[in-house]
């Protein structure tokens, strides 16, 4: 009697299995990478990065100075400097020239900046009743997403006012080790500047800048001052230029906690500021690297003092700073150049 056929059920191959799966991963693998590479071939831009541009609102029913951020949540990113270029709604074509020489132009330009010094670089600017002007900046802060908008009205005579409300909206935003107002009509290098700031200082409460002496009775407001000067046997005192300075973190956060109106105001943004630094004892640190009239090999900014203050003909004059290979391409000096 014949055997009756056996039957057979084939067992799938664990090495079958292996092959498929692998298969299939070299062919995802290829096609994340050619969609990679069209996308810098194409000059693909993400759209998907976080957005650097942020405005800063405050809670005027408190009694406190803290900020509010509308676009940012409460929590502060670590930096080692901020830096606040101080800019109006006449100044387009000053951030033009910055944005073709010393300040990237492009998102990403900005963000390896930023990596490579530690630094953040935002523009500063308030707010205006004017509409044209305030859709042209939107349109701006879209174009080039690289801006700090304060709740404040911008004018010339309020820039004590603007330089304060920086302060405090950069402190809530940025836990950082130094806090720089710069003006938009200074060629900086922002490698030498992070090396300046990165220096071991003995003094946790340091205010560092081009220091100047002005007398107090230029202003009549001042004379509230006459006291004082006769006090320390002499009519001036001594603070920074105001295109460029900086505050450690220790001074802003003094300047933060301070309730309104507990400083005077001056007409003078740098006269304002260094009269609150004599009140609040903090060491002066002078540095002539921060206002050098030329390009220098250690120079970290230049502009035309003392006839300016900042380059005469910024717009201009940028470009032709950032041609010379002395000014944007000069190698970087270490900080101890600077003792």
């Amino acid at each position: 009697m014949p055997s009756s056929p056996k039957l057979f059920y084939a067992r799938p191959s664990s090495y079958s299995r292996r092959s498929t799966v692998l298969i299939i991963c070299i062919i995802i693998a290829t096609i994340i990478g050619f969609i990679v590479i069209l996308r810098q071939t194409l000059g693909y831009k993400c759209k998907f990065d976080k957005p650097l541009s942020v405005s800063v609102t405050w809670d005027r029913s408190s009694s406190s100075s803290g900020s509010s951020t509308s676009d940012e949540g409460p929590k502060r990113h670590k930096v080692m400097g901020f830096v606040g270029i101080q800019t109006g709604f006449g100044s387009s074509g000053r951030r033009r020239a910055l944005r073709q020489t010393w300040f990237p132009s492009d998102h990403q330009g900005l963000q390896r900046l930023e990596e490579s010094t530690g630094l953040v670089f935002r523009f500063i600017i308030g707010k205006t009743r004017d509409k044209s002007k305030m859709t042209a900046l939107r349109k701006e802060v879209a174009e080039y997403d690289d801006f700090l908008l304060l709740d404040i009205e911008e004018e010339y005579s309020k820039l004590p006012y603007k330089t304060l409300a920086f302060f405090k909206a950069a402190y809530a935003l940025y836990d950082s080790d130094f806090y720089v107002k710069a003006d938009d009509d200074i060629y900086l290098r922002p490698d030498r500047l992070s090396l300046l700031l990165a220096k071991e200082r003995p003094h946790s409460q340091t205010y560092l800048g081009c220091m100047k002496k002005g007398p107090v009775f230029t202003d009549p407001k001042l004379k509230w001052y006459e006291p004082l000067s006769h006090l320390l046997g002499k009519e001036y005192f001594l603070h920074a230029y105001g295109p460029l300075y900086a505050l450690s973190a220790d001074v802003v956060a003094s300047l933060v906690a301070l309730r309104n109106n507990s400083f005077r105001m001056f007409s003078n943004e740098d006269v304002t500021i260094g009269s609150w630094m004599l009140a609040m004892n903090v060491n002066h640190e002078d540095n002539r690297k921060l206002c050098e009239a030329e390009c220098t090999p250690s120079s970290i900014a230049v502009w035309d003092i003392p006839k300016c203050s900042g380059l005469c003909n910024p717009e201009k004059k940028m470009l032709e700073l950032h041609s010379k290979d002395i000014c944007s391409k000069s190698s970087t000096l270490p900080a101890d150049d600077d003792e």
